[in-house]
Parts: structure tokens; sequence; C-alpha cells
């Protein structure tokens, strides 16, 4: 399994093959854009509102000092509904507000860590005593009443009342609105000596991804070999690790860590690994890999 940042550059590379090749054409550029501007338009919406909240508590701390913390405890207020919540820190790192749990308020958190052992305690410390006395951070952390940790992006902002000061921060965690996966988290499927694995496939996740194509980790064992089949769509084939031989239309191709091969729409084709260790492979089908696009040849 190669390592994550690679599988990021080679997703990159692939992806950017098919739109300079012109594999990925939406059948309306205009609404296609339109639909990006708005995904990027979500995004942000939520960061700005996220930083409009931590600054409008700010303001309230300023005006009533512990005065206001009652307000941002309250469930399904402006303050605190959903996963969204404001917490409030004193600068030594003693925990002022923690609406999800009230129970940790009054601790020493200036020695938090996130799941990765990220010291965010200190950081937002830093943040709240910087010459700025804002900006964001980002860090793994678990959704309310979830236990595995979230990527989660957070604005920090100093606030100050009579002689005390305080930190006041908010975040959100990113995956609800730009889809991420790993290599590590995805499901594969076994077929005969073959597993199968898709890193995205718009009918495989619970969001529209506005996108008609598939990413797809394939895994030959050893000494094995794809069956011969037709796919009615191209497909691009890049070579991970191992080697072997790709057949396209009975034409033999090399197969060898970081080589690319385009497949053409309705061409013959079969896979040997010839190697004496697996041979993996990232597929790209546009359209996404379905059932009814593939023949399998006897």
């Amino acid at each position: 399994m190669i390592e994550l940042k690679k599988v990021i550059c080679v997703l990159l590379i692939l992806v950017m093959f098919f739109v300079v090749a012109g594999c990925v054409q939406p059948d309306d550029t205009g609404e296609d854009e339109q639909g990006i501007i708005e995904e990027q338009n979500e995004l942000a919406s939520q960061r700005e509102f996220t930083a409009s909240q931590v600054n409008s508590a700010v303001e309230l701390i300023e005006e009533e000092g512990e005065q206001a913390f009652p307000q941002f405890r309250e469930k399904n207020s402006q303050w605190f509904h959903d996963d969204f919540y404001i917490f409030v820190w004193r600068n030594d790192g003693i925990r002022m507000v923690y609406p999800p749990n009230v129970s940790r308020e009054g601790q020493d958190t200036s020695n938090l860590e996130d799941f990765n052992g990220k010291p965010t305690g200190q950081l937002f410390i830093d943040i709240a005593q910087s010459e700025e006395g804002e900006g964001w951070i980002d860090y793994y952390w678990p959704k309310p009443d979830e236990t595995e940790p979230s990527n989660k992006y957070t604005f920090i902002k100093a606030a100050s009342f009579d002689n005390q000061t305080y930190l006041v921060g908010s975040g959100f965690y990113v995956n609800d609105y730009i889809y991420t996966n790993t290599l590590e988290d995805v499901d594969y499927t076994r077929y005969g000596n073959t597993s199968v694995g898709y890193l995205i496939h718009p009918a495989k996740v619970d969001r529209d991804l506005d996108v008609d194509f598939s990413f797809t980790h394939v895994i030959i064992d050893a000494g094995q070999s794809i069956e011969p089949h037709i796919m009615k769509n191209p497909e691009v084939y890049y070579v991970l690790e191992g080697e072997g031989v790709l057949y396209i239309e009975d034409v033999p191709f090399e197969l060898s860590k970081g080589k690319l091969v385009h497949i053409p729409a309705n061409s013959k084709q079969y896979t040997e690994n010839t190697g004496d260790v697996d041979l993996e492979i990232f597929v790209i089908d546009q359209p996404a890999w379905a059932k009814e696009n593939e023949q399998i040849l006897e």
C-alpha cells in the first residue's frame, strides 16, 4: 500500500488527465461551473458563519462578562444547535464554557491534544495571545456523541472583560462539506483472484457529488489475471505497484509502476499479473463504472 500523499498526487494527476484529454465532459459547461461555485460557496458560507458567530460571542462577553455564559449553553439557540457550539476558555487554559458536556467545564485544557497528538490546547492559547488575537486551526476531534475523530476547522478569537482575558472559539467538520476518502477506509469486494475497492463512485456515497466518474483501486493476485471483457466507456489504468501485461484488442502493453494507459471505449481488454507480488492499479471510468456497461467475454 502506498503512502497517502502519493495517493493524493496520483489522484490529482489522473483527474487532470481526464480533463485535458476530454474524457470528462459535462453536458452543459455553464451548469457544471455553477455547481462548482455553489459547492465552494457552501464551504465558504460555513466558514463565514462560524467566524461571525465567534465575533458575536466575543462582543457579548466584552459587554456582559461571564453573565453571558449561560446563553452559550442553551440548546437549540443561535449558540448551540446540531453539532455547532461556542466554547470559552480563560487564557490560562481553564475551560469555562463547553455546551456538549458541561461536566468538563473548569478543567485545565492547556495540554489538550487531538486524536493525532497535535497540541491543540496550547495552539488555541497561542492564537488568542498572538498579535492578531485571532486565527484558524485544523485538527481531529470527535463530533458530539461520536467516538471516531473527524477533521475539524476552528476559529479562535481573544476576548476580555474587566481584568480577565478569554479565548472564544467554534468550528465545523470539513467532511460535512467536502468528500474525502483514503485507501485505508475503502471497502473491498473480492471477485475470484481480484480485489476491487472504490475510492469514489457517485452511487456509493451518501451525498450528491455532481460527478460522473469512478476511481477504483484494483488488486490482482500474483500470477493471476482479469478475464477478457469489453467496457462501453473509456478507462484509464495507472499502475501503483507490481508488473503485468494489459491486452487491448490482443495487443500487449507492459505494465509497471508509474505506467498510465488509456483504454478506448468498446475495446476488448484483459490484464495479466506476470510478477510475484500483487499488481495494484488505479482505474478511472467515465461514466462511473456500471455493470450494464461491462460485457464479459467467453
